[in-house]
C-alpha cells in the first residue's frame, strides 16, 4: 500500500514580488535547462541554476533557512520542482508564475536575447500600478 502525502498548495509570486523578495534574501533558483539559461538568462546578483533534469540529484545543495524562489520559462516545471521541495520538507519555497517569460514581458533584468514583447504596466498580477511597491500582488 503506498502512503499518501497532502501537501498545501504551492505558494506561486509574480515577479514584481519575486524581485521584492530577492531585495530581503530570497534566493532564485533557475532549473531550466543549461542550453535555455545559456540563451537568455535572470540577470540578478545571486543566482542558483539547477536545471530539472539535475533536481533530484542536487536539491539538497539549496538552503532550508532562506527563502527561495523557484523559476523557469512559464511556471510549470518550477511549480513541479516546487512541489518537490516541499516534499522533501522545505516550507521556505515560492514558484515565480509566469516564469522568465513574463519577468522579461516586465522589463526586468535579463542576459542574452531580449524578449519581443514590450514591458507591461502596472504589476505583473494585473493589480494596480501601486501593488509593485507594496509587494501585494502573491498570488
Amino acid at each position: 500500500m503506498n502512503a499518501r502525502v497532502d501537501l498545501p498548495q504551492a505558494r506561486e509570486v509574480c515577479p514584481t514580488t519575486t524581485r521584492r523578495m530577492l531585495g530581503e534574501g530570497a534566493l532564485l533558483v533557475d532549473v531550466r535547462e543549461r542550453a535555455e539559461v545559456a540563451r537568455l538568462a535572470f540577470d540578478v546578483p545571486e543566482i542558483v541554476v539547477m536545471p530539472l533534469s539535475e533536481f533530484e540529484q542536487r536539491f539538497a545543495e539549496l538552503p532550508r533557512d532562506r527563502e527561495l524562489v523557484l523559476a523557469c520559462a512559464s511556471g510549470p516545471r518550477s511549480l513541479k520542482a516546487t512541489y518537490f521541495l516541499m516534499y522533501q520538507g522545505y516550507t521556505r519555497v515560492a514558484n515565480m508564475d509566469g516564469g522568465l517569460d513574463k519577468w522579461a514581458r516586465k522589463g526586468f533584468p535579463i542576459q542574452g536575447e531580449r524578449a519581443a514583447t514590450p514591458a507591461a504596466a502596472g504589476c505583473c498580477c494585473g493589480t494596480a500600478p501601486t501593488a509593485a511597491a507594496t509587494g501585494s500582488c502573491v498570488q
